[in-house]
């Protein structure tokens, strides 16, 4: 059975990144943008990604950082995968010597497929729920019926909650599902009950997928 991967992003605490693991969550999301209500400095992810066990993944989110920028961050935290939210082209999301994965802001008229094969060179394309260029996060849905087509593995997120998932999943059956606002007390703060709730919604899909 296929298993739909699970990424919590927006992690700022130790508590919630051990909750996350103790969930059976795939991979951890650290928001290294500084505008961001869920931003957490590059030597503190650090300090968190070192306490993740073996394959729970790290992966760095990014919005037009400079080079310089990612680089460093990429030194100190070491992550898995990188994640570009910004208006970074393919040449530069792929010039760290680490696979990235590309968000693609489904709040506009956006063009998924043209994106898809602007970006062959990305491990994955994230589509979320905000306008092209702008933060995620938001907690915004899109309209699903949008994505068609796209060989590529999907990370779906946007607005995401375990209400609502379960859906999600029957609709597109996404490689993964990503979620930070979906299972927050409050920005940054994440929710254990929610949290829980997020991760049994996810299975419950799976095993309907039989």
């Amino acid at each position: 059975m296929f298993r739909t991967r699970i990424k919590f992003c927006g992690i700022r605490r130790a508590a919630d990144a051990r909750a996350a693991v103790e969930l059976g969550v795939d991979a951890i999301g650290f928001v290294l943008v500084a505008q961001s209500r869920r931003y957490i400095a590059p030597e503190r992810a650090a300090r968190l990604r070192a306490q993740l066990p073996p394959f729970v993944s790290a992966v760095a989110l990014f919005m037009d950082a400079t080079a310089e920028e990612v680089r460093r961050s990429v030194d100190l935290l070491r992550p898995d995968l990188l994640q570009f939210h910004g208006h970074e082209d393919p040449a530069f999301c792929a010039s760290f010597g680490v696979p990235y994965m590309k968000a693609i802001g489904m709040g506009g008229a956006s063009a998924p497929a043209r994106s898809a094969r602007r970006f062959g060179s990305a491990a994955a394309l994230l589509l979320d729920g905000h306008a092209p260029g702008a933060m995620g996060g938001s907690g915004e849905t899109f309209d699903w019926s949008k994505v068609g087509g796209l060989r590529r593995p999907l990370v779906l997120a946007g607005g995401l909650t375990p209400r609502n998932v379960g859906l999600a999943i029957r609709a597109l059956r996404p490689y993964a599902v990503d979620v930070s606002s979906g299972i927050e007390q409050k920005p940054g703060v994440k929710d254990l009950d929610k949290m829980r709730a997020f991760v049994k919604a996810v299975r419950r899909a799976d095993e309907a997928k039989r």
